[in-house]
């Protein structure tokens, strides 16, 4: 438990928070960069291996995006009321990080079955 009694605790969890959110993000970009330039460079009849790589990127990116989420939401269970300014949300950026996964998911079943 947080002795600190200062709401920056929560802000510093929420940064990191955002800081792996966009590093998920760029994972998935990143798996769907190869994939598409897998097709680019071998054409659309021949996909290789390529897709799968693509694939697992993007699948990390969703591992990692609700890992993350999961470790915040232990981190403010740690903190004590006086740490968490009245009437912030401070589950948005958890709902952020399970959309991004979900997007991530559509992604990765997009190129799967195309």
């Amino acid at each position: 438990m947080s002795e600190l009694n200062d709401p920056r605790v929560l802000f510093a969890a929420e940064r990191t928070l955002l800081a792996w959110s966009r590093t998920c993000a760029g994972l998935m970009a990143f798996g769907f960069l190869i994939e598409r330039g897998g097709v680019m460079v071998q054409g659309a009849g021949s996909r290789g291996g390529t897709l799968w790589i693509g694939v697992a990127f993007i699948l990390l990116g969703v591992v990692l995006s609700w890992l993350s989420a999961l470790h915040y939401r232990r981190a403010i269970a740690s903190l004590r009321p006086v740490e968490i300014p009245a009437g912030y949300w401070v589950n948005l950026s958890v709902l952020m990080s399970a959309v991004v996964g979900l997007l991530g998911l559509a992604l990765a079943a997009y190129l799967l079955a195309g």
